[in-house]
Parts: C-alpha cells; sequence; structure tokens
C-alpha cells in the first residue's frame, strides 16, 4: 500500500535507503532534507507493516513563480526489487507532485530507468542547475509549457552536503 510516510517510518526509511543504495549517503540526505525542512512529501511502499519502499521529493528553488520539485531519492529493498514497487512509488508521487501544485519534477537519476516514467534529458535542456548537462539530469513537465522557457534552479543545501 502506498501512503504519506509518518515520523513513525523514519527508521524504517532510513535501513530502505541505505540497503538499497548500499550506502548510507542517500539516508543521511533524506536526514538531512528533513531537519532542514525541505521535503515536500515523502510516500512509503507499506506491505502489511513493513516499508520495502521509500521516494521523497523536495521543492526546488526556481527564478519562476512555478513550483519545480526534485524527486531524490527513491529507494526499494533489495530483496523486493523487481517486484514492481518502485513503479508504484514513481507513479504515485507524480500524482502527488500535481497535487502539491508542482509544475515539473526534476530527477538526477537512472538514464534507463526513469524514461519509463517520462523523464527525459532533452526536456530538462532548457533547466540550469549544478547538474545541467548530466545524461542522469532529466524532467519531466506536469503542466503543459512548464519546461518551455529557460528556468534556472536551486536544490536544498542538503543536496551539496552529500558526498
Amino acid at each position: 500500500m502506498i501512503r504519506h510516510a509518518r515520523p513513525g517510518d523514519h527508521a524504517a526509511i532510513r535501513t530502505v535507503n541505505a540497503a538499497a543504495f548500499g550506502r548510507a549517503d542517500e539516508a543521511d540526505l533524506v536526514e538531512r532534507l528533513r531537519a532542514d525542512g525541505d521535503v515536500m512529501f515523502e510516500l512509503v511502499d507499506d506491505d502489511g507493516g513493513e516499508i520495502v519502499g521509500h521516494i521523497l521529493y523536495s521543492r526546488l528553488w526556481a527564478d519562476s513563480v512555478s513550483l519545480y520539485a526534485a524527486l531524490a531519492p527513491m529507494a526499494v529493498l533489495p530483496a523486493r526489487q523487481k517486484d514492481g514497487i518502485g513503479k508504484r512509488l514513481v507513479a504515485a508521487s507524480l500524482e502527488t507532485a500535481k497535487d502539491f501544485g508542482a509544475c515539473a519534477v526534476i530527477v538526477l537519476g537512472h538514464p534507463e530507468y526513469y524514461p519509463k516514467f517520462g523523464f527525459r534529458p532533452d526536456a530538462a535542456a532548457k533547466v540550469k542547475s549544478p547538474f545541467s548537462g548530466s545524461p542522469a539530469f532529466m524532467a519531466l513537465a506536469l503542466e503543459e509549457g512548464a519546461l518551455d522557457a529557460p528556468v534556472l534552479i536551486a536544490y536544498p543545501d542538503a543536496f551539496g552536503a552529500a558526498p
């Protein structure tokens, strides 16, 4: 079941992120984003009381009045990968991002995974950020025209603190 994360889920979310990435960097990023108040929302996949997947969105600061969101990180327990959990989390989170008023979502993610959901490097061509130009830097417009004009975005400070 996909649902919004609750404070009681934080320890399990840390475990999922650390296990999925094989290191603590992403789990630490989640905690820094929370501590700084930069989380837009978090969703979890709760399988009978066990958190098996997690996705987090944070607000990006832009030189426009529109709201842009960063998808990062998304994690699934290694034993549950390939079960469709990531797909369900991304699909539900994109709908939730619309509900929160985001006009577009930016991801720095696996170039073969995120295009399945409509993310494309060329959609991010007019988005300027420290990650611009990387094949992993992709965007998805949630509103028509959201990525047509050049936009400068800044990530929350927590992203700069990541090793």
